[in-house]
């Protein structure tokens, strides 16, 4: 089996793939070796491993894995199965190309659109070629909720909801109004300009605040939360096979 470790800016995601199947996942907010061991249950039925990392993680993470399975770590030198023509490979969040990865491996030679709903919103665009020509990137929920906390003098720190009346008859659910009806209309409006331009696109939802949005959005849309997990696990499959 694969196994994935995918190190995010708020909580790191493991998984198990047996071939392309996900047969075992958890979310953690930190990630020790004893806690990966638990997960892994048996190590003698991991033959390869592959971490994507955001932020720097304990250098004893990535000796197990050398010392244990085959393994890569996701960086902008991967080999990955789309040719990539973002002009800063070296900034390009490893998320963004491993959902990159994951949306084209669902729907080869089409255009797609991914839209990933974490700590930061990110857009991101595979045409039918196969080709990965960047995208944007807004911030999440909690980026502007704490935002407007933080750059005005009155304003309370907000949390989400996940419903918020369109008209909000108190501060607290004005902002909570402006923030997700906000980003709502900035989906909208995003997934609409790409349409114009590709009737055909294919447009994937993931992330873990998309459950927010995914059932207002009027356009036909597929949701798929385990994207990111996915590409890591074609990624490393790809990998192997240019080894051989």
């Amino acid at each position: 089996m694969n196994l994935i470790i995918d190190i995010g800016n708020t909580l790191i995601k493991l998984a198990l793939f047996d071939k392309n199947n996900l047969v075992r996942q958890k979310t953690l907010p930190g990630l020790s070796i004893n806690e990966l061991i638990d997960f892994i249950i048996d190590p003698q039925n991991i033959n390869s491993a592959i971490l994507s990392a955001v932020k720097n993680y304990p250098a004893a993470l990535k000796n197990y894995f050398v010392d244990n399975f085959y393994f890569i770590e996701l960086t902008e030198e991967t080999a990955i199965p789309l040719l990539n023509m973002y002009q800063t490979p070296e900034t390009l969040g490893r998320d963004r190309i491993a959902a990159a990865t994951g949306a084209n491996h669902l729907f080869p030679d089409q255009h797609i659109l991914v839209v990933d709903a974490g700590t930061c919103i990110t857009y991101d665009y595979i045409n039918n070629k196969n080709v990965f020509l960047g995208g944007s990137i807004s911030p999440g929920i909690d980026i502007r909720f704490k935002a407007l906390h933080t750059f005005t003098g009155n304003l309370p720190l907000v949390t989400r909801e996940e419903e918020s009346l369109l008209t909000g008859n108190s501060t607290q659910r004005s902002i909570l109004s402006g923030v997700m009806h906000g980003i709502y209309a900035e989906m909208e409006g995003i997934i609409r300009m790409y349409k114009k331009n590709y009737p055909d696109i294919k447009v994937i939802l993931t992330g873990g605040d998309v459950i927010y949005f995914e059932k207002r959005l009027k356009n036909k849309t597929f949701a798929f939360p385990n994207l990111v997990l996915t590409g890591l696990n074609i990624i490393l499959g790809y990998n192997k096979k240019l080894e051989k």
